[in-house]
């Protein structure tokens, strides 16, 4: 997102108090030390079941060490907060074995998986017959399930991939792995398994529900429609209306719309504007492509869907806040009312947004048309920093402020700058700005690019982003803004 207007800093207070109010949560802590964050948490058999915005999930009561009732959710990008952002919950699957949970809690102990416990049932599975093979897949799924409360989304997609090596009739299984590309932003790859699912289970309402996610990923509205409304006669869902409510906004203030592409983009844009303009737009785009692609060794795997508005079909579209000039929630949303040509504003724009577009993919962030739906893996302070750097915006303006700030202890901390912007008042979201854009500024000139794609790669790897800059950096977050400081005193201080 970018803001509308130019940063003039003022540091407001009463903002900053209200950033840094928590709301209440539930932590987990696990036997080994590590803590999961939740809405809300409470045991269940043998189970500990703990609410996200992604639906409930479970962990085997093995091992956990205590629930902290009532405590705060900070705004941190753990891997497991990251992977409870997506407004989708993880379909179910309950295999018939009476002795699931036993082999679940063989698989998955103290904080860990046991890989011996379930090489001894793959050996099984090799010399046994179909339950043998199911138990075995019974073991995979559960350590893919741990691992990806733990954010830990390529083991979790290796795990649910063996698993269906043992039990490749089980749609559940099919359904998991489709689920875990999703999250990964895999839109092909998750209609593939999606496909043979429905093969098995023709009548499975969340077969349909991930297949809406999927083609609604494609910008494929009416196939997104049509799967969303058959999974809705199906079974009831609210994750689903709300989806679908969504969609049929954007069909509806699409339907007149007029449509053209380039190599890397497929642009929709009001009949009022001008053709010359989405044609201008296009060639922009396709520029700015090649340079972000160069920056960040990354080339995205699908089209990029772009929209152009006016301003008022942005605002009812979006809901964006009113600093906002442009958005990215999956798709490029940007308003265009009265050009009839790109000009610098808005290429600066474009470019802006398609920097989220590349970090959110390459970071294996999942979109879904919504800004609140995405699970957003990188931080919003490498994601606004990112983008204002790769549209030319630099420190100087600013850094004077940012610099007192600094000296007097009034710094916003680090932490509290990785989660939604969107209900920011304007002048902190100016100031949240600076420090992202300083952030990455001083990475960037202390050791190069190279640096911030190490980053962002250990990110989509499931790392937290601290544990990211310590392993890259060797910097932790408190250790970076002081670095930060010291080099706006250095470059820009008078």
């Amino acid at each position: 997102m970018i803001p509308s207007h130019p940063m003039r800093l003022v540091m407001a207070l009463v903002a900053f108090v209200l950033l840094c109010a928590q709301a209440a949560a539930d932590t987990i802590v696990l036997k080994n030390g590590r803590r999961i964050l939740a809405l809300s948490a409470y045991e269940d058999g043998n189970k500990v079941k703990y609410l996200t915005s992604a639906g409930e999930l479970s962990l085997p009561k093995s091992i956990v060490d205590h629930i902290e009732k009532g405590g705060a959710m900070p705004m941190a990008n753990t891997p497991g907060a990251a992977a409870a952002n997506l407004a989708i919950a993880p379909p179910t699957m309950q295999p018939n074995d009476s002795g699931g949970g036993e082999i679940e809690r063989g698989a998955v102990h103290d904080g860990t998986v046991d890989r011996g416990y379930i090489a001894k049932l793959e050996s099984e599975a090799r010399s046994g017959g179909e339950k043998a093979n199911l138990s075995a897949a019974i073991g995979h799924h559960a350590a893919a399930t741990f691992e990806m409360s733990r954010g830990e989304l390529e083991h979790a997609l290796t795990d649910e991939r063996t698993a269906l090596t043992f039990a490749p009739e089980v749609p559940g299984l099919l359904l998991q792995i489709a689920y875990i590309h999703l999250r990964r932003s895999e839109y092909k790859q998750a209609l593939e398994y999606l496909e043979r699912a429905r093969r098995l289970a023709p009548d499975n309402a969340d077969v349909a529900k991930l297949t809406g996610w999927s083609y609604y990923g494609l910008n494929k509205m009416d196939q997104a429609v049509a799967e969303w409304k058959r999974s809705l006669a199906l079974q009831p869902d609210r994750e689903v209306e709300a989806a679908l409510e969504k969609a049929l906004q954007d069909r509806q203030e699409e339907e007149s719309y007029k449509e053209n592409e380039s190599s890397h983009f497929k642009l929709r844009y009001n009949g009022a504007a001008e053709p010359a303009l989405a044609r201008d737009v296009l060639r922009t785009l396709e520029t700015h492509f090649s340079a972000i692609e160069s920056e960040l060794s990354y080339t995205p795997p699908e089209s990029i869907g772009v929209i152009l508005y006016t301003q008022e079909a942005f605002t009812d579209i979006t809901r964006a806040p009113s600093w906002a000039g442009a958005l990215y929630d999956g798709r490029i949303r940007v308003p265009v009312q009265g050009l009839t040509s790109v000009d610098q504003d808005l290429s600066r724009s474009l470019k802006h947004e398609l920097t989220h577009s590349f970090i959110a993919q390459k970071t294996h962030a999942a979109c879904m048309g919504l800004k609140e739906s995405c699970a957003i893996r990188a931080p919003t302070w490498i994601q606004e920093g990112m983008a204002q750097w790769m549209e030319g915006q630099r420190s100087g303006e600013n850094a004077s402020v940012l610099i007192q700030d600094s000296a007097a202890g009034q710094v916003l901390p680090l932490g509290q700058l990785e989660g939604d912007w969107t209900r920011m008042k304007s002048d902190l979201a100016r100031y949240a700005y600076a420090w992202a854009l300083a952030n990455v500024e001083y990475i960037v000139q202390k050791d190069g690019m190279s640096d911030i794609n190490r980053i962002l790669d250990r990110i989509g790897s499931g790392m937290s982003t601290e544990a990211a800059l310590k392993e890259v950096l060797h910097s932790d977050y408190n250790d970076l803004m002081k670095s930060t400081a010291e080099y706006l005193k250095k470059t820009y201080g008078r």
